[in-house]
């Protein structure tokens, strides 16, 4: 049975380009349909968040205002309230040990973009898991997560991989706008990563040997399968 580590951001406010603060948490959508996809396979996930904070879901990813219709936002809350004691009472990131899993999983929200995407202890982690093999699979804004990764002299560790993340299309659409913090996509391109993008909203996955991105939500399910593929080794 695989082991697999969900790594879920603890940040419930998000400070925007204009200096105010925007409520955040991680999307509803990427952590339960990921998480159920990843276990109906048979694989053991378990969840790790910055100081095992509880996770708080985005408001927005279970209402009509974040595009999400009313049935599929009763499908991922019954989901959610189905593994609350894993999300009641997390594992510390900060004392994860690699050897425990066999990839490792972030799903997004804007709320990495305000932890995830500058935790240094992730980082670490991160960079053995690419030295060593290790699966990591992120997915729409949880891709800011691998910023945290780099090397020696500075540089970003998934420079030159191809991968995929929330689109700079995407944020202006339906996102923060320029008011986001940073655009993502941008920032990976100047890193040096090769972003490839479908169209906005699109089912997108892109595969980079044992680095697995998704682009947005409607990502999630295919991001996790492909996940499972990697750990299969097809």
């Amino acid at each position: 049975m695989s082991k697999i580590l969900m790594i879920v951001s603890a940040a419930d406010s998000l400070v925007l380009a204009d200096g105010s603060t925007h409520p955040t948490g991680f999307w509803a959508e990427e952590v339960a349909a990921s998480h159920k996809v990843l276990s109906a396979a048979g694989a053991q996930v378990d969840i790790a968040t910055p100081g095992a904070v509880r996770p708080t879901v985005d408001a927005l990813s279970l209402d009509s205002r974040g595009g999400v219709s009313d049935s599929d936002a009763a499908e991922f809350r019954g989901y959610l309230d189905s593994i609350d004691d894993q999300l009641a009472g997390p594992l510390a990131l900060e004392d994860v040990r690699l050897s425990d899993y066999d990839a490792l999983y972030i799903p997004g929200g804007h709320a990495p973009m305000a932890d995830l995407a500058h935790d240094a202890g992730l980082g670490r982690l991160l960079n053995e898991a690419d030295s060593g093999g290790t699966v990591v699979a992120a997915l729409c804004h949880g891709v800011a997560a691998l910023l945290s990764a780099t090397t020696p002299d500075g540089g970003f560790t998934f420079a030159g991989r191809e991968l995929t993340g929330f689109a700079d299309e995407e944020e202006r659409q339906g996102g923060l706008g320029d008011n986001t913090p940073f655009y993502l996509e941008s920032v990976l391109r100047e890193r040096g990563a090769k972003v490839e993008t479908g169209a906005p909203w699109s089912n997108t996955v892109v595969v980079d040997g044992k680095l697995i991105t998704g682009q947005n939500p409607q990502s999630s399910a295919a991001t996790a399968e492909a996940t499972l593929k990697a750990l299969d080794g097809n």
